[in-house]
Parts: structure tokens; sequence; C-alpha cells
């Protein structure tokens, strides 16, 4: 049986935890209407690398199929897309240190994405949970792997509407790694944490809270960041998408309307 030619890939990424429990999930477009379904979990892991594995998982099927027509893949995360299309070249340059010199987080998983990608792919971000049904199936398969740590294989091909689909499963925000599910959560406890107490207490305030926002994956918005690291907001869009700031690493997550949204991942 002759495969069908790929159209486009959708992909996501899912954690509880940062790190815990996460999954991945891949939904494969044919230009014949049929649809495949991938994804796999991981014990300990963080959303940024299911989100990576993901993309991974979708090169790689491409890649099997040895298909030469031109694809495009879809993301909901920036970190991904911007990764790929702009951060690597200079991460190679620089033998993958980032723009201020810490090695690059995930390099591993960079690496391998970087070897399977090629001129033939087109990268588009696409906006998590706005009703786009690729993202959304994707996300179900994610969140199902996630929390059952287990794989689904690729289920037989199928006409889009006969297509097994699988139902997302709604947890509360606080408890979900990530980038979509994390919304505005992140200013009371920025508010009611941040207290102005001087000096040292409160630099250590400060890092702790950053320590807690990373521990939870929550995304905070560029106000809330200047708080958290004593910077303008203008400093903040200054120094890029991507920059350290004590043990953080701290790049650009998304876009949510006119708010950019950033994450914190521990740097060592």
């Amino acid at each position: 049986m002759t495969t069908p030619t790929i159209a486009k890939i959708y992909t996501d990424g899912a954690c509880s935890g940062n790190p815990g429990p996460g999954g991945w999930g891949v939904v494969i477009y044919f230009e014949d209407g049929r649809v495949q379904d991938v994804g796999g979990a991981a014990t300990a892991t963080t959303n940024n690398r299911m989100e990576l594995q993901a993309s991974i998982a979708a090169l790689e099927a491409y890649q099997k199929s040895g298909q030469k027509a031109p694809i495009t893949l879809y993301t909901d995360s920036e970190y991904v897309r911007n990764g790929i299309t702009k951060w690597i070249s200079g991460w190679k340059k620089k033998g993958w240190k980032t723009a201020a010199g810490k090695p690059v987080m995930n390099q591993d998983l960079w690496q391998t994405l970087d070897g399977l990608n090629s001129s033939t792919v087109t990268w588009k971000y696409v906006k998590g949970h706005s009703g786009d049904p690729g993202n959304e199936r994707a996300d179900g398969i994610a969140v199902k792997c996630a929390h059952s740590q287990s794989d689904i294989g690729s289920t037989d091909l199928a006409p889009t509407g006969d297509a097994v689909t699988v139902t997302p499963t709604t947890l509360p925000a606080a408890t979900v790694a990530k980038e979509d599910n994390m919304t505005y959560e992140t200013t009371p406890v920025i508010a009611a944490k941040a207290t102005k107490v001087g000096g040292l207490a409160s630099i250590l305030e400060r890092l702790r809270i950053a320590d807690e926002i990373a521990t939870t994956g929550y995304l905070i918005t560029t106000q809330e960041l200047a708080e958290l690291v004593g910077l303008s907001s203008s400093a903040i869009s200054d120094r890029g998408e991507e920059w350290t700031w004590r043990n953080w690493l701290i790049s650009r997550g998304r876009k949510e309307g006119n708010q950019i949204l950033w994450q914190l991942e521990r740097s060592e």
C-alpha cells in the first residue's frame, strides 16, 4: 500500500509539574483526507522537552515516508518555532552556548531536531487552545499520554471524520506545566509573595519566587518579569527572546493579545 502524501503536521507537548510526568502528541494530515495520531510519554520531564519531542517524532515520520514534497509543521510553542528557525544557528556557531555563554538547555533534543529539519519543512506557530482542530487534537493526545504514562502508536489511516479523536482532559491550570494552560494566575502569586522587605531578604524572596515559577511552569508577563528581576519593561524587551538571570534561563514563551508571556527554566 502506497503511503499518501503528508500535507501538514500538528505537534504539542504537555507536562504535569516541571519536571514531572509528561506526554507529546502528533497529528499527521494527508492530502487524501486521512489522519494519523501518534503520542508518547516520559516519567520525569519538562514541557519544553515534550514540545521538542513531538516535533522530533513529526519529522521522523516525514523522513520515514520518503516524501520529497514540502510540508507545514504547526506548533503552539514559540520556544520550538523560534529555536529551530532563529536561535539554533547562533547556538551552533557558539558551540551550543547561548548569547549569555551558558550551555543551551535541552541540547540533546535540539541536535536531534536539527538533524531532521530540512528546507522542505515550513514551521508555523499556532495559538494554543484557540479552536484550531489540529492543535486541539495534538493537545488531547499529549495530555492523555501524560496522564496514562503510556504511548499511543500510530493509528490506522482513516478519513478525518472517522478517525478516533482523543478527548482532552481538563486539569486545574496550576498543576499543568504547559504554556497555553498557564494564564495569568502568576499575577496573584507575585503580588502576594513579592513583599518589599528590602536588602538581602528581598533578593532571597525574589529568588524563591523565580524558583517556584520555574518549577510549576507558570508563564509571566513582561511587567511581572520586570518586577521579579528588578529591571524596567523596556530593558526586558531589549534583552531579546532568550537570556539568563542568575540561575534561570528566561525565554519568550508565546504572545497572547498584546502581552508577551515569558517562561523561566533552571539553567543549572
